[in-house]
Order: structure tokens, then sequence, then C-alpha cells
């Protein structure tokens, strides 16, 4: 069986769209049938029925997720597609500083909403640590491959 991932993310500066299409390369060399689209609506991800689904977002001031990517968790929201027993994972970027905020845009509550089960923990990149995010982030996104049942 292969599996049909889906990558959507939320950024401000870029990092977070660095992070998922370092993502994306990965796993289409590992096998995957990937979707990566930057901007992508509801209506997108909901035809492409995806198997897994990983959100790659920075989050800004205390802990909001970018305009970018608020539409797409309102229709989510709204719309709550039934997605219980998919796949799901979790990058947040941000900045530690913000103590209880750090990274808390909201995705994993998000996940439980719909029914999604993150096959690992949250990996939280904080921007006051790492200069390449795309690279920190390769451990867990083999991590993640690896949890998916391929």
């Amino acid at each position: 069986m292969t599996i049909n991932l889906v990558i959507v993310s939320g950024t401000v500066f870029g990092a977070a769209e660095d992070v998922a299409h370092h993502a994306a390369e990965l796993f289409t060399e590992a096998g995957l049938n990937v979707t990566y689209q930057p901007r992508i609506s509801y209506a997108e991800l909901v035809v492409l029925e995806p198997d897994a689904l990983l959100f790659i977002t920075s989050t800004t001031g205390m802990g909001e997720l970018p305009e970018n990517l608020q539409p797409l968790v309102s229709a989510l929201r709204e719309k709550t597609p039934q997605w219980h027993g998919l796949f799901g994972g979790v990058i947040g970027l941000g900045d530690a500083c913000y103590g209880d905020d750090f990274c808390a845009g909201g995705i994993r509550e998000l996940y439980e909403e719909l029914g999604v089960v993150e096959v690992q923990e949250m990996l939280r990149l904080d921007a006051s640590e790492t200069v390449t995010p795309e690279r920190d982030a390769e451990p867990w996104l083999i991590e993640f491959v690896a949890s998916l049942p391929v």
C-alpha cells in the first residue's frame, strides 16, 4: 500500500516552507505519494483524500498560526471532515522565549477534533537554537516515515 501523504505549511518568513520542501523530497525518496502545496485550500485538501497529514508551521506572537494557514484551519474546524484513524504529525517552529505559547498553534488540538492520530510526538524547533531547521528536522522526519504503515 502506498501512503498518500499531504504536507501543509504555514509560514511568515519562509522557514516552515523550507522544512516542508525538504520533507517532501525525503518522503518522495522513501516511496510515499507526497503532495505539498504551500497555499492549499480546504477543497483541494479534501479532494486529495490523504492517508497521512503533516502540518509544518511557524507560530507568531503568543502562539498564533501564520495568516496564510488560518483560513484552512478555520475551514477544517467548521466542516470537520471525518478523518478518524488518519495518520498525522506536526512540526512547530517558534521561539522558546514565548514560554507556554512556544509552538502552541493548536494543530494538535485540531487533530484531536478531526480524529487524526499523531504517530509521534510533535517536533518543536526553537529559532533561538537552530539556523537550519530543515536539517534539524531530518531525524524526526525519518522517524515519522518509519511510523507510517508503508
